[in-house]
């Protein structure tokens, strides 16, 4: 997937508000896909990015978070983090089976089917250009920071 189009979406946010991909040509998208609303390393994933939520619009950035959690998840959690950007209801799981971040994991030794955290850079012709597999939840903002930076160097 990497240096092709993004798969396009279309979804509902904790807003009642249906979001596409196709609304954000022209600006970078930061799409993190997280397995749970307010499960502890979601929550400081999405805290992180809210509390450098600035940075990230300054620099060009659009931030959108996608789980299977249905709207009134979103938005409660958004509510209880004060979460500015748009959380996506997936409750088909067609986003994250278009982005192949639907798969079998494992804890405790169980196996179990579930979103593998994983966010996309998208840029502004809707291109992915860089794909963060295992994001570091509580530094995630810096990562994208640092990978931009490394592209202007």
């Amino acid at each position: 997937m990497m240096n092709k189009k993004a798969p396009p979406f279309k979804a509902t946010d904790q807003n009642n508000h249906v979001i596409t991909l196709k609304q954000f040509l022209g600006q970078k998208v930061i799409l993190f896909f997280y397995p749970k609303d307010n499960t502890p390393t979601c929550t400081k994933q999405a805290c992180n990015l809210k509390d450098n939520y600035q940075t990230l619009i300054d620099q060009g950035f659009v931030v959108i978070g996608v789980s299977n959690d249905n709207v009134q998840s979103h938005q409660k959690f958004a509510q209880k983090f004060q979460l500015p950007f748009h959380l996506l209801a997936d409750e088909d799981k067609k986003i994250v089976t278009d982005y192949g971040v639907y798969g079998e994991k494992k804890m405790y030794g169980k196996s179990y089917m579930g979103i593998i955290r994983t966010t996309f850079l998208i840029d502004e012709k809707g291109v992915v250009v860089h794909i963060i597999s295992k994001p570091n939840s509580p530094q995630h903002a810096e990562e994208i920071l640092t990978f931009y930076q490394s592209l202007s160097r």
